[in-house]
């Protein structure tokens, strides 16, 4: 075989391998195009159908993961690979991946059953491993809060579903809860109605809930009142801040001068 044969042999398999290389990237920018045009359209009829947003981004997440996954098949078919072999390795691969990502596996997991069951949806506020915020997204794995003071929080799915959960939102209204301590000698049922009628004029009150007021305990420094205040949840804080206020404003000139004030909390 002659230096011309060998040149032109390499020559034949380069520019093979070249369309092959080239015929794989058309096939992955068309791949991924129709992926993103799919995706879109079963957005667009999810949301037509009122379908819940947390539903929406995992369904949108499974399936970018699914067809990503079956283009790049597609693809090494297009190489000559022994896509049933390959299937068999990616099998083999996703036990040993089971076996030592058991913990990720469970957040998986986790994930599908709190997408089924539902304890709380997009955009609630929540208490959730031992955290509160607001719910930004339930991924695969793990689902985003915003918290109070608007830091971001990233959750694993199982810490969320073995644990505790608790769903400020699920009710159309939020009881604050504060204490008011009297000091000895003090009327309370005087007090009561004045802070009852001072309560009133906060903003953002539930219209369907009256404000509670009542004798809580006693102690060494005298009577302990119970102050609640019902409000939705988008304005527990101001309704909390605004109470707090107004118990000290109200005692501040109670014609008593023994009244002592100590507001505490149990938010």
């Amino acid at each position: 075989m002659n230096m011309d044969t060998i040149t032109n042999t390499i020559s034949l398999y380069l520019a093979t391998f070249g369309l092959k290389i080239l015929g794989a990237i058309v096939v992955w920018v068309v791949g991924r195009w129709l992926i993103g045009v799919s995706l879109r359209l079963i957005n667009t009829a999810l949301t037509k159908q009122k379908t819940d947003p947390t539903l929406m981004r995992y369904i949108a997440s499974i399936l970018t993961v699914v067809l990503n996954i079956i283009l790049v098949i597609v693809i090494l078919g297009y190489f000559g690979v022994e896509t049933t072999s390959f299937a068999a390795l990616i099998a083999a691969m996703g036990v040993a991946i089971g076996i030592a990502w058991a913990g990720l596996l469970s957040n998986f997991a986790a994930g599908v059953f709190m997408v089924i069951l539902r304890p709380f949806k997009v955009g609630e506020y929540v208490a959730v491993a031992g955290l509160e915020g607001s719910v930004k997204e339930i991924g695969l794995f793990s689902s985003t809060l915003i918290a109070p003071d608007n830091s971001v929080v990233y959750v694993g799915n199982n810490k969320i579903f073995s644990d505790t959960i608790r769903n400020y939102s699920a009710n159309t209204y939020r009881r604050v809860e504060l204490t008011a301590q009297l000091a000895h000698g003090v009327d309370a049922k005087n007090a009561i109605s004045q802070l009852k009628t001072a309560m009133s004029a906060i903003p953002n009150l539930a219209q369907d809930q009256t404000t509670d007021i009542e004798i809580l305990t006693f102690n060494e420094r005298g009577t302990v009142l119970a102050v609640r205040p019902y409000t939705h949840t988008d304005h527990y804080w101001q309704v909390y801040f605004d109470a707090n206020k107004i118990i000290a404003e109200t005692f501040a000139t109670y014609p008593m001068a023994r009244t002592q004030v100590n507001v505490q909390s149990n938010a």
